[in-house]
Formats: structure tokens, sequence, C-alpha cells
């Protein structure tokens, strides 16, 4: 009786942490905490290219370029202190639209490992450039949308 009783009282509770659980409680109140910082993220990003360039950058780059900027060497390149990023920041927005299969060379260490599409639009590949042309130090100055206005998105992607 007594095993019977608590065995029923450890399945109500499991049934009650699973609802609970499986429900998100009381969900009003996080939909509506979760709304207002979507919505406040949303504006502070559209009114702030770099912070917009910093969301991207930290979701699509960071895995491969590293939160430091410096890459893994032999693998993916640095783009910390990169002769080749400097050297045309056009090139790096269309690399960041569609994607590269070509080999760099990178203050003189070449790399050869293909990157993906990262980003749908200019907006966006202008944002994430000017993100890390001004990151760990880089004074790269600016790319505009004036300045890619001639790069094609490649329609395949």
């Amino acid at each position: 009786m007594k095993v019977t009783r608590l065995f029923f009282s450890a399945m109500l509770f499991a049934g009650m942490a699973f609802t609970m659980q499986s429900c998100g409680g009381d969900t009003s109140t996080k939909s509506e905490e979760k709304a207002t910082t979507k919505v406040e993220e949303k504006v502070v990003v559209e009114d702030n290219p770099m912070a917009l360039g910093e969301k991207i950058y930290m979701e699509k780059c960071v895995v491969c370029h590293q939160a430091n900027g410096e890459g893994i060497p032999g693998a993916f390149p640095p783009l910390k202190n990169s002769d080749y990023l400097f050297a045309d920041k056009v090139r790096a927005v269309a690399q960041v639209l569609n994607g590269s299969n070509e080999v760099m060379i990178v203050n003189g260490v070449s790399y050869s490992a293909p990157m993906p599409q990262q980003v749908n639009t200019k907006e966006e590949a202008v944002a994430v450039i000017n993100y890390v042309l001004n990151s760990w130090g880089n004074d790269g100055g600016k790319v505009t949308l004036e300045d890619v206005k001639d790069v094609v998105i490649d329609p395949r992607q």
C-alpha cells in the first residue's frame, strides 16, 4: 500500500512537471517578454548598422572566424588585421553574399576551405563587413551600399 501511494505520488509529480515543461508554465508572460525583447532588439539593430553587423557575425561567422576575429590557423582565415580583407572591401561583401570557393592568401597563409553564402541582402552584407572592418582593433574604414551597387547576388543562392 505504501509503495503504491509512493508510486502514484511520483507519477503525479512527474506528470505535473512534464505538463509545466511542455506548456511552458505561464506562457503569456514569457511570450510578452520575448515579443518585447524582439521588438527592442529590432529597433536597436535597425537604428544601428554596427549592431546588425555584430548580430550577423555572432550568428553566422563566429564559428569559423572566432569571437576574436583571429580565425583558425590553417583552416579559416583571420579577419583581424587581414591584408586580404582590407585589399578589397567590395570583394568581401560579394563573398558574404555569394560565398567563395577560391583559394585565399591571407597574411601570407593559404586558405582553401570554401565559404558558404552568409546573408541574403546587400544591406546585411554591408553591415557585417563594416562590423568586421572596425572590430578587434581593425581600422578598415567603411563600405557603403553605393560602393556595392554593381555586386550581383548569385540567383542560385
